[in-house]
């Protein structure tokens, strides 16, 4: 008796292993009629004309270099890369919330000053 029952699953996970897999694709509701193929060419049609002529204009205009953002002015020194150095006292105040703060020592935004 364990013989068969060995064999037969045996062969159940060889046929499982070897057999090829069909995917079947799920149905969904069809509430909403697929477009029709006039619509979809139209819609294409017309897509691409602008994005032509927007990438025309684009060659046309000058490239503007972009501006980098000064550091924060404060009189407290600030590290190579232009951020505040918070070993200094000044850097530190300059960091705290402008209202309460929560337990974690957060800044509690359901406050207006805390909201920037």
């Amino acid at each position: 008796m364990k013989k068969t029952a060995l064999f037969v699953t045996t062969v159940f996970f060889a046929l499982s292993l070897f057999a090829p897999t069909k995917t079947f694709a799920v149905k969904k509701d069809d509430k909403k009629a697929p477009p029709k193929t006039e619509q979809v060419k139209a819609v294409k049609a017309e897509s691409a004309k602008p994005a032509a002529k927007a990438a025309v204009k684009a060659a046309e205009k000058p490239v503007a270099k972009p501006v980098a953002k000064p550091a924060v002015t404060t009189a407290a020194p600030t590290k190579k890369d232009g951020t505040p150095d918070m070993r200094f006292k000044a850097n530190k105040e300059a960091a705290k919330p402008a209202g309460p703060t929560k337990k974690d020592g957060t800044p509690d935004m359901r406050y207006k000053a805390n909201q920037k």
